[in-house]
């Protein structure tokens, strides 16, 4: 505990107080005087507090604080990023802040999702189903749009989507109800349909929400597969868990 002796000190105190506009009782919770020559007296430092009844001065206009609480609420912005982000949205010229509300405002007034697959688009129906080239009964059913972004990536996949826009997840209390399930079992019941890729991620939620449209696709007559598990290309073996060996083991192939 730091204690420091106020001799000389003490007598300038009361004026550095008075010009702070605070009383010794605002800053001093614990003093002891002791006797000594011309009165001093120990002050226990660690207890000077500022005074709680103090206002304090908001630096931020309202405005500015107003815009980067809204963007902290997206996923992944934290206080000082979202802050950042505000200072840089005020230093954009007036013409490229419009252009950048406008593009949040049309996203969310024309994006709507695809009455066939629940894919996001802004037509009535999204190009993948609308095309005339892709094979209308192979059907891949993933968790998120993004995920199709993904498959469409690799260039391999002719066949068309199911979105269900997310997973059965009994902690987060999203039941199958909460995903577009209904939708899918509908499309496969009319008949077109031969195949149904489950490309759910394989984590708890995934593969339990695919053994569960697996189940209720069987009696339909349709033919239900899982994206293989494996090895990702460039990978070595001695670094590879054993979860996915054994899923590659049991994926295996002839060559």
């Amino acid at each position: 505990m730091a204690k420091a002796g106020l001799g000389g000190l003490g007598k300038g105190l009361g004026a550095l107080l008075s010009e702070a506009s605070l009383d010794e009782t605002d800053v001093i919770s614990d003093s002891k005087e002791v006797s000594g020559n011309g009165g001093d007296f120990l002050l226990d430092l660690d207890k000077l507090q500022p005074n709680p009844h103090q206002p304090r001065t908001e630096f931020d206009p309202e405005a500015l604080q107003e815009l980067a609480d809204q963007f902290a609420k997206l996923p992944g912005i934290g206080g000082k990023t979202a802050q950042r982000l505000a200072f840089y949205v005020l230093s954009l010229p007036l013409g490229d802040v419009q252009a950048f509300a406008d593009a949040i405002l049309d996203a969310k007034r024309m994006v709507h999702t695809c009455p066939v697959c629940q894919n996001l688009t802004d037509r009535e129906i999204c190009p993948i189903c609308d095309d005339a080239m892709r094979d209308q009964g192979l059907i891949c059913v993933v968790a998120d749009p993004k995920d199709v972004i993904a498959l469409e990536r690799s260039r391999e996949y002719i066949g068309v989507y199911h979105v269900l826009h997310g997973v059965m997840s009994p902690m987060n209390r999203v039941t199958q109800d909460d995903i577009k399930l209904r939708e899918l079992l509908q499309r496969v019941a009319e008949g077109n349909v031969r195949e149904v890729i489950m490309a759910t991620n394989p984590d708890v939620e995934g593969e339990a929400t695919a053994m569960y449209i697996s189940r209720l696709l069987r009696p339909l007559g349709v033919k239900v597969t899982r994206l293989a598990y494996g090895m990702s290309v460039g990978s070595q073996l001695e670094y590879t868990d054993e979860v996915t060996l054994s899923r590659a083991l049991e994926g295996r192939q002839e060559i």
